[in-house]
């Protein structure tokens, strides 16, 4: 089976795993914003820790409304701009369409399928370390894993396709119980994201200092003992896996997560999704993720008084 692909946020994520696909052979429809000119000329450029590639000629659109019906919708959009999903996605749908959100957070498939009752949803799990660095020019500096969860997908062919698909393209790519693979990735989100805007810092000042990795690794068990009581009776997430979050980073290229770049060009922070989300969830089961609470009320004001003043 052939699967189309359409890719809707071509940055970072959907420029690395569209351009990944695209470059094995598969057929993908890149939605642009800013960058559409310059990719329709030139092309989409991939500087990556596992070979560069440059696709010369790239399906590239600025509305979807001019892009063709597509197997699988891969959305690599902010999750603050998910409102736009509501106008952007009808034109790209058929009756059989998969729409895999390669997002952060709790909540993003649930809200989307209050939008589209009847649609096929999945989610999408980067573990990687990328950034756009120019027009039509994306940097991945380290990691790549891809880790997908059926939400609501119907047939559980297609998405084993799609793992199939990224994996022949050079992708490590598995399929995961989607709860649990949500608040895994939330384990390293919420602490490296929030204290990297906190600190103004990057994740390797962070381990650097003795004090601050024990702050990460008591936010991380935060994430965890809050997961556990949520899932009780479905999955859990041992206490083990905090210790291992930090020897990856460790081991990480010096980098700067995708909400302190966020910060850094004054764009509106993800605080719904991978913080608000997670602590009414959790105290819903009976547990107050108090430091998690103060770190998001620490963004809360930074980002009022940046985007704001």
């Amino acid at each position: 089976m052939s699967l189309k692909y359409a890719v809707i946020g071509t940055g970072a994520i959907g420029g690395y795993y569209g351009g990944k696909l695209a470059n094995s052979g598969r057929e993908v429809h890149f939605l642009l914003h800013s960058d559409y000119g310059y990719v329709k000329q030139n092309g989409l450029k991939v500087d990556s820790v596992d070979g560069d590639f440059h696709l010369r000629s790239v399906l590239a659109y600025n509305k979807t409304v001019d892009m063709p019906k597509c197997d699988v919708v891969l959305v690599a959009l902010k999750s603050t701009n998910n409102k736009l999903l509501k106008e952007l996605l009808p034109p790209l749908l058929h009756k059989d369409t998969l729409v895999i959100l390669i997002q952060n957070g709790l909540g993003l498939e649930a809200d989307l399928q209050k939008d589209f009752p009847c649609l096929g949803i999945a989610g999408g799990l980067a573990f990687i370390c990328s950034g756009k660095t120019g027009e039509g020019h994306v940097g991945h500096f380290d990691g790549g894993r891809l880790n997908l969860g059926s939400y609501s997908c119907s047939d559980p062919k297609i998405l084993t396709q799609v793992c199939s698909d990224f994996v022949q393209a050079g992708v490590e790519a598995h399929i995961h119980e989607l709860e649990k693979a949500r608040w895994m990735k939330l384990v390293w989100n919420i602490p490296y994201n929030g204290m990297t805007v906190v600190m103004n810092t990057t994740t390797d000042s962070l381990m650097n200092n003795p004090a601050m990795v024990e702050l990460l690794h008591e936010i991380m068990l935060e994430v965890i003992r809050g997961a556990n009581l949520v899932g009780k009776g479905r999955f859990s997430i041992p206490e083990s896996y905090a210790d291992d979050m930090l020897e990856m980073t460790r081991r990480m290229t010096p980098y700067s997560p995708s909400m302190k770049l966020d910060f850094d060009f004054h764009r509106p922070l993800e605080t719904e999704y991978i913080y608000s989300r997670p602590v009414l969830q959790a105290r819903e089961a009976g547990y107050e993720m108090a430091r998690i609470i103060m770190l998001k009320s620490q963004l809360q004001f930074i980002e009022t008084r940046y985007l704001y003043t």
